[in-house]
């Protein structure tokens, strides 16, 4: 009984925790009484369901969804690449440091409204979440090598294991929670930078788009039901690494349990 209770504790946190935010906002839109401020949580939830209604929706949808999908496989790919590099060899790393350095403290609207004069409205989500997210890919895969342990590389080379095999038993099961972390946080910031692209630059779909159109015709309700939607996104996305990183923790302990029979 302990157990069952252990184990659904987590879910019924979270589950109260949405229930107060609800009841906040539902006591907020009351006192304010104006569905323009501050539509009630009923209404927005209408307007939510309202959108799967909608003949443009799985358009609007799959355009965010592939623009941010397009700009996660690059960075992970790229970061991954320049961050052990960076790790590997301080040359890159201090090559890399004022480019860093730049995109770490440039401001999101810069990024888009720049790329919004140099390139056509689909390239601009894509290029503005590449320069916002690859710092944070890139530092936690330069970071995750920085932490492999010297001792287990001297042993790697008393035991004589080629650079291929130190990289494929070695290196790269050493970084896999690091390219997990850095690629959930990575996914999380795309989101983000593409709907704000979206909505600066209005293309013909997508979830921003639509977000400015509500915002245009006053339509709070509609706003809010787009941004559920953003945070659907977000939270499929932490759930999809969430999964990832318990597997990756079985196949870790599993090992742990063989090497110690």
């Amino acid at each position: 009984m302990n157990k069952i209770l252990n184990a659904i504790k987590p879910y019924f946190l979270i589950i109260l925790s949405i229930v107060v935010l609800f009841i906040i906002w539902q006591l907020a839109a009351v006192a304010l009484d104006s569905e323009i401020l501050l539509p009630n949580v009923f209404s927005v939830l209408k307007s939510f369901v309202g959108l799967f209604q909608t003949k443009d929706f799985k358009m609007d949808l799959g355009f965010t969804v592939y623009r941010a999908f397009k700009s996660f496989v690059i960075i992970v790919v790229s970061g991954a690449i320049f961050g052990v590099l960076g790790g590997r060899f301080k040359g890159i790393g201090l090559w890399l440091s004022p480019l860093l350095t730049v995109l770490k403290s440039t401001p999101v609207m810069s990024v888009i409204l720049l790329a919004f004069i140099w390139f056509e409205t689909g390239t601009v989500p894509v290029f503005s979440a590449f320069l916002m997210a690859f710092p944070i890919m890139y530092l936690q895969m330069k970071t995750g090598y920085f932490s492999l342990e010297e001792e287990m590389n001297q042993m790697c080379a008393l035991y004589g294991l080629s650079k291929k095999d130190k990289m494929l038993h070695y290196v790269i099961p050493s970084l896999t929670t690091s390219f997990v972390i850095g690629g959930k946080q990575t996914l999380s910031m795309i989101w983000k930078v593409v709907i704000a692209a979206e909505v600066l630059t209005v293309p013909q779909f997508g979830v921003g788009a639509k977000m400015q159109l509500s915002q245009m015709q006053l339509e709070t309700g509609s706003v809010l039901a787009w941004t559920m939607v953003a945070i659907v996104l977000t939270a499929l996305g932490d759930f999809v690494f969430f999964f990832i990183s318990n597997i990756i923790k079985s196949i870790i302990n599993n090992k742990k349990r063989t090497n110690a029979l």
